[in-house]
């Protein structure tokens, strides 16, 4: 499988194509019209992708969960990586989860004395500009788990890597309330397809 191109995996998903168009050839000219890149290919919902023709609600919904058991394998390799040493550790696994989500999700990830992950859970799933948080459930978790720190991150699905009012908001509140409790806010993390912001990095935290 290894050998196969893009176009010939998503070829075999679909099983067919058309009469003009073998199922390599429709995949080749989905994929060129996302710009060759499966990132870009992941933001298509089903009815974005009905509007090619040969591609149907049952082909649309097995592109779509195929992209989706990749995301989940990659959510699982999180905590193959155990220890976090800086911003980027955080990014690298973080752009792969979220950066071609066309919504926000907000995450949260414990960390030990050693910054070893403890565990690491979604909290919400919002709309294209903004998700709920809930202090209190991180907080809940970081001390029924008695860990020291924690980091936060979330995607902004327009690709500005710029911190809104909300998020420096939401930051400040969650560093204030786990002072409170002896844990620390390490970092706020926003990550895109192209990149990523650390609050801590930049001396917001």
């Amino acid at each position: 499988m290894t050998s196969l191109s893009d176009a010939e995996l998503i070829a075999i998903l679909i099983g067919s194509g058309t009469k003009k168009e073998s199922a390599v050839e429709l995949s080749r000219h989905i994929l060129n019209d996302n710009q060759n890149n499966l990132h870009e290919l992941a933001r298509l919902n089903v009815d974005d992708l009905c509007r090619y023709h040969g591609i149907g609600e049952a082909k649309a919904i097995t592109i779509i969960a195929a992209l989706e058991l990749g995301r989940r394998r990659k959510r699982e390799e999180i905590l193959q990586r155990k220890k976090i040493t800086c911003s980027a550790d955080v990014a690298s696994i973080f752009i792969e989860l979220l950066g071609d989500l066309n919504h926000e999700e907000f995450w949260v990830i414990l960390l030990n004395r050693s910054n070893q992950i403890m565990e690491r859970f979604h909290l919400s799933k919002g709309g294209v500009t903004g998700t709920v948080i809930d202090v209190k459930i991180i907080l809940k978790k970081a001390l029924l788990k008695l860990v020291p720190s924690f980091i936060v991150i979330h995607n902004h699905p327009s690709g500005n890597l710029q911190p809104s009012e909300a998020d420096i908001e939401i930051t400040r509140k969650l560093k204030d309330s786990a002072k409170i409790m002896d844990i620390t806010l390490l970092d706020h993390l926003i990550v895109t397809q192209h990149g990523h912001f650390s609050l801590a990095d930049s001396g917001m935290i």
